[in-house]
């Protein structure tokens, strides 16, 4: 039997792009309006379970409609009788099935950490996107050169595919990635996204696994260094090095305010004539045109941290950097712009599954008093001394030693690291998305009502959405 893809040692992600022709693409955005529209149908029914069980009265068919409502939601075969278009020959079935995993998923993720919002409508946009699930034809031929081509997701070679109800198309992707995939001798597909962007552009990603690792282990260098993000300069580390802020998005401002003037100047004109804007062919040319600016300063900056991430993994064993909150730092409206173009959050993304498949170490500290205490005999500025961010050098008071306020600053993070990391393990903390250990405090609605404060007004809505339930059903 085939292994699941959870039972393999190694896991990782692989997209390239995709060129379907004009009847391939009309069956990619059929199979996307399908999964929105699940994924929708899915949340209003959720509301409508929680509105009829807020107010807790027990009226039987209330009692009726829940339990309905209920089955509905546990199965796609329920929903699918109650709208026969779901079954149409174009539109893939396993997108009704991954839209219900991920609308159960948005819950669970709500539910382990309410950093998360619950689920919510999904807008129609001009980006399409819509997961398929892979099936193998014979489960069990286990031989595992047959993995890639013996399922509904499949390589036909290197440059093309088979996806679901789209057929062959063809493919493109890293020549070093797919070179490996190939040569590797078991490699299991999971889910499989395809996805049109803003600029019309079609890509697929794969999830896959794999008992063999998918990166090569890097040298041994024995070296160490703490890193300081900072907006002024990209990153500094404890060595002086300083690597230069390149700052896309600020020197294509004007190009790409200039470009959005003109696109609000002809939603305006359309909306005067009441036409959509789906409709009016220039409005749609200069939306392409906007967002091919912003892909643009996207791929540059992604490829500079790319470079600067994977750099940093080949010369260096153990890497320390400071454990940011950029959400939080962006409320700042004075640097939000600034911490938005750096992209702190993805270089730690990036550096952290790249040390972890080439064998490296990377973990975060807190930024507590990095830049306030002197890396040389360890005084900490306070008070009426305390280091603003115009200061970008200093002399220490108490050794009489001069700093660089960024260098100063990954010397002290080296430090820290170094420190939690022999004492114990645990309680390093390990680079992550910046959710494990957010925390959001749930404040009660605003009551109304008596003055006990026991008619809230979430309860109040419940009320009157039975009220107009028990009226139609009478009328009915």
């Amino acid at each position: 039997m085939i292994k699941r893809i959870t039972d393999y040692k190694y896991h990782a992600g692989f997209m390239g792009k995709i060129y379907p022709s004009n009847k391939q693409k009309v069956i990619i955005k059929k199979s996307s309006n399908v999964s929105r529209f699940v994924y929708n149908k899915l949340v209003f029914l959720g509301k409508e379970i929680w509105l009829f069980g807020k107010p807790k009265l027990k009226i039987d068919f209330i009692e009726k409609r829940i339990e309905q409502l209920k089955q509905i939601q546990k199965s796609t075969s329920l929903l699918c009788s109650m709208y026969p278009w779901l079954k149409g020959k174009d539109i893939d079935s396993n997108a009704i099935v991954q839209a219900k995993n991920r609308y159960q998923d948005a819950w669970s993720m709500y539910h382990k950490n309410h950093h998360f919002a619950p689920p919510k409508y999904h807008k129609k946009r001009d980006v399409e996107k819509y997961q398929t699930c892979i099936k193998y034809y014979d489960m069990k031929n286990d031989t595992p050169t047959l993995l890639l081509k013996n399922a509904t997701v499949r390589f036909e070679d290197k440059h093309h595919i088979v996806l679901p109800k789209i057929g062959r198309i063809r493919f493109a992707g890293s020549p070093k990635v797919i070179d490996r995939l190939f040569a590797m001798t078991e490699v299991r597909l999971g889910t499989t996204t395809i996805q049109k962007d803003t600029t019309g552009e079609y890509y697929v990603s794969f999830q896959i696994a794999s008992d063999e690792p998918f990166f090569e282990e890097f040298e041994k260098t024995g070296s160490e260094i703490g890193i300081d993000l900072n907006i002024t300069n990209f990153l500094a580390d404890n060595e002086g090095n300083i690597i230069d802020n390149p700052k896309y998005l600020r020197k294509a401002m004007k190009r790409l305010a200039k470009a959005k003037r003109v696109l609000f100047r002809r939603g305006q004109r359309a909306k005067e004539k009441k036409r959509k804007l789906a409709d009016c062919k220039n409005y749609q040319k200069q939306r392409k045109k906007v967002a091919r600016i912003e892909k643009k300063i996207k791929n540059c900056r992604r490829n500079f941290l790319n470079e600067t991430s994977t750099a940093l993994v080949k010369k260096h064993d153990l890497i320390v950097a400071e454990e940011l909150r950029s959400k939080n730092m962006m409320k700042n409206h004075a640097l939000a712009l600034s911490i938005q173009d750096a992209g702190w959050r993805t270089f730690l993304r990036m550096t952290t599954y790249k040390a972890k498949g080439h064998g490296k170490k990377f973990i975060t500290v807190s930024p507590k008093n990095t830049t306030q205490t002197c890396s040389n005999c360890g005084h900490v500025m306070k008070g009426d001394k305390k280091l603003t961010l115009k200061v970008r050098e200093w002399w220490c008071p108490k050794c009489g030693a001069h700093h660089n306020r960024d260098v100063n600053a990954a010397k002290n993070i080296l430090a820290k690291g170094k420190n939690n990391n022999s004492k114990d393990n645990s309680s390093v903390r390990w680079a992550t998305h910046g959710r494990k250990w957010s925390w959001v405090i749930s404040r009660p609605l605003p009551r109304v009502g008596t003055a006990s404060g026991k008619l809230t007004v979430s309860r109040l809505v419940a009320v009157l959405h039975i009220i107009c339930f028990i009226t139609w059903k009478c009328r009915s």
